[in-house]
């Protein structure tokens, strides 16, 4: 627990501070809300571009740390705004904490999150170790971007805690974050709406239940989207005087290729050539292409070092139509989930399937469609372009990928569009209940009251939506060693019973976790002392290096790899195995069903 905490606290303290340094680089003197983005992205290329200087991350680590205390230095006695900006930011912070730590609550224990819905967070460990010992790995050759790895490592290291409290730390620190960016949109706001509103856009449904598979990467990448349509927004407000208005956009665009190479720029350059074309046939101040040629030279300066990586990662079977198919999915998520009301714990399943019946999936659907419709009218009504642009942008991004591509990459364009959706609902909603924003209502107290009722039903509906998948989530072991996975090779695609603690099986979702480890042979798992003698056809055993000596006889020790020892039998038992076949795609869907 200590561990996961300490983590979190240190990604958002040193994204909070990188980002406004950044931000006040820029010329802006005030607290932006759109700091936390922004230092995370920051972190995502520091931390890669100096994790490999030698060899274990520590560079990495020591490189955070002189820039998180070179900001702190830049903004003492120059930031503006920094009281106003802690009260509004501490009660979305707690929330934000509070439902991010729910799953370990639930599941009584710190571990692996999302382990039985997704076991992808195995291989994201084995990267990160490999990445922290200076050796080569599959992700890396394979050009996969590892920003957020990097960052991982960079914990691990520098504050001497396991990769899996660092992992943990990390995707919990995103869902601070992401509602904390999403002030940048309600900050004009009183208390109560402000947070309500920060909270639900930050932490939308799809979004709640990509953390709960432990999928940081796709929570990272939808805050990055929403921080960039957020900084255009900024551009032809606040920063519109500043030359270098652009460059925060510009750098969220850099930590979105160094957490989802090449693909990430679908949503960001989408939104900004959407948003100049509204931008232009408008009447409006127009945006300044030089300020907007500054941006770009950054950003292609930032990301010019990865340019042959974002190549490779092209040949990436996520970009298979015949490859991840359903992935872990039971099929095409509907979306209507984008829209943040879907009262299941587990965004999977069909309407129906859970304990709400079908008809309250409908009946929330229609609500918040109505609202998103509305919304959007009165979005266009206020010229809030760069945020229908990334409507748009998204959107388009979730049909395209619906038309051409696999459910699993459709899931995750919805989930990226989620927030987007929410914020469309919600920024006219809330701010036309308070008559001092709207005076076109002032004086209308029925109108006033109906829209009152409206958010204030749409927030709580959302909030329980969200509630629910945060509970849901599975939290397996406490500890990551690659030993296991490095057996793989040895058992080949032989027979293989696995004897595990039975609370590892029992309480941290063991067997899922351990199966998908030596994916690709058949596998038997079975509690210390569940059994008497081998099953049939099985050729190797694997016990823990402390569990003592085999519990029955015909096997000799084959290889210690602490902590396991890989046993070889002289001679299996005669007979079919019982063991299921875990074949690569099997064990991808399997450990969810």
């Amino acid at each position: 627990m200590i561990g996961t905490y300490v983590a979190v606290l240190a990604v958002c303290g040193a994204s909070l501070a990188i980002g406004q340094a950044a931000i006040g680089l820029c010329g802006a003197r005030r607290w932006s809300w759109l700091a936390p983005a922004v230092g995370l992205a920051l972190l995502c290329a520091l931390c890669w571009g100096t994790v490999r200087v030698g060899g274990d991350g520590l560079v990495s680590a020591l490189a955070v740390l002189v820039l998180t205390a070179a900001s702190f230095a830049y903004l003492w006695g120059r930031l503006e705004g920094g009281a106003e900006a802690l009260r509004a930011g501490w009660p979305v912070a707690l929330v934000a904490l509070l439902a991010a730590s729910l799953p370990f609550a639930v599941e009584g224990h710190f571990g692996i999150l999302g382990t039985s819905f997704n076991p992808d967070m195995s291989q994201h460990l084995l990267g990160a170790d490999r990445l922290a010992h200076g050796h080569g790995s599959q992700l890396l050759h394979q050009g996969y971007p590892l920003g957020p790895h990097a960052i991982v490592v960079a914990l691990h290291k520098g504050l001497g805690i396991g990769l899996v409290q660092s992992f943990s730390g990390l995707t919990v620190a995103v869902a601070v974050l992401a509602p904390l960016t999403a002030l940048a949109a309600f900050a004009h706001l009183k208390p109560v709406p402000r947070t309500a509103g920060a909270l639900v856009v930050g932490l939308a449904y799809v979004v709640a239940s990509y953390f709960a598979q432990g999928a940081f990467k796709e929570t990272m990448q939808a805050l990055f989207v929403l921080a960039f349509v957020l900084a255009l927004r900024q551009s032809g407000r606040d920063w519109c005087d500043l030359p270098l208005r652009f460059l925060p956009a510009a750098l969220l665009a850099v930590g979105s290729v160094y957490v989802y190479s090449f693909p990430g720029l679908i949503w960001l350059v989408g939104a900004m050539v959407i948003w100049l074309a509204l931008e232009y046939a408008g009447e409006g101040r127009r945006p300044d292409l030089g300020a907007l040629c500054l941006g770009l030279l950054a950003f292609g300066v930032l990301v010019a070092p990865e340019i042959g990586r974002m190549i490779d990662f092209r040949n990436f079977e996520t970009f298979d139509p015949s490859g991840p198919g359903l992935g872990n999915l039971f099929g095409q998520i509907s979306p209507f989930e984008a829209l943040g009301i879907w009262p299941s714990g587990d965004f999977r399943l069909a309407p129906g399937d859970g304990a709400v019946p079908a008809i309250g999936y409908y009946l929330g659907a229609a609500f918040a469609l109505f609202l998103l419709l509305n919304g959007i009218v009165r979005c266009w009504q206020r010229r809030e372009t760069a945020i229908l642009a990334g409507l748009v942008a998204a959107a388009l991004a979730y049909a395209a990928a619906r038309a051409v591509g696999t459910p699993y990459a459709s899931a995750k364009a919805i989930e990226i569009v989620a927030p987007l959706a929410s914020l469309v609902i919600l920024l006219p909603l809330l701010s036309r209940i308070e008559p001092r924003l709207d005076p076109a209502i002032a004086g209308k107290s029925l109108g006033r009251s109906m829209e009152v009722l409206a958010a204030a039903a749409f927030v709580v509906a959302a909030g329980v939506c969200s509630t629910l998948a945060f509970a849901n989530a599975p939290v397996g072991p406490t500890t990551y060693s690659p030993a296991l996975t490095a057996l793989r090779p040895l058992v080949a695609a032989d027979s293989t019973l696995i004897l595990a603690p039975e609370q590892l099986l029992a309480d941290e979702h063991g067997t899922p976790y351990l199966v998908w480890e030596l994916r690709g042979g058949r596998v038997c798992v079975a509690a210390e002392g569940e059994l008497d003698e081998a099953p049939p056809g099985v050729r190797f055993v694997i016990t823990r290096f402390d569990a003592g000596p085999l519990p029955f006889a015909g096997f000799n020790p084959y290889r210690v790899a602490p902590p396991y020892v890989l046993w070889e039998a002289k001679r299996p038992v005669p007979g079919k195995s019982p063991c299921p076949l875990i074949a690569v795609r099997q064990a991808r869907q399997g450990p969810a069903r």
